[in-house]
């Protein structure tokens, strides 16, 4: 694959998770106005991780593994608070949907304030990481 071919692949993937991170981030919103906490801290986390991976796509030219914020963040070099933003949301992958992850049924374990915090460090992370992509 030529290089011109290959940055265009890179730049395609990276505005595809860019694209999907906003539409998380308004699921999230849409799902704390109807109550549904714990699926707000999910797609608020979820937002944020394509945010981070949309910026490692188009600025390192590298297809990022896994689910782990902090090391994303930290791979972008991002400032004490986005490295805090992400701290906050990492856990939530797991937390928000499997039972066994905590010590109780996700979909009780969470309110609006709760939500709300996860929105905002999401949406910190989306405002942060949108110049690098």
């Amino acid at each position: 694959m030529d290089q011109d071919r290959e940055m265009k692949d890179y730049r395609k993937d990276a505005m595809a998770f860019w694209a999907q991170s906003r539409a998380d981030l308004a699921t999230a919103l849409t799902l704390l106005d109807a109550g549904i906490y714990y699926a707000s801290v999910f797609f608020s986390q979820q937002a944020a991780e394509k945010a981070l991976k949309a910026a490692i796509v188009d600025g390192q030219r590298r297809q990022p593994r896994g689910h782990n914020l902090i090391q994303m963040a930290n791979s972008l070099n991002a400032p004490v608070e986005i490295m805090n933003a992400a701290a906050e949301l990492n856990a939530e992958f797991m937390a928000t949907r499997n039972p066994e992850s905590v010590d109780g049924v996700p979909a009780q374990m969470y309110d609006k304030t709760s939500a709300r915090l996860h929105l905002r460090c999401a949406q910190d992370i989306l405002d942060w990481a949108k110049p690098l992509v």
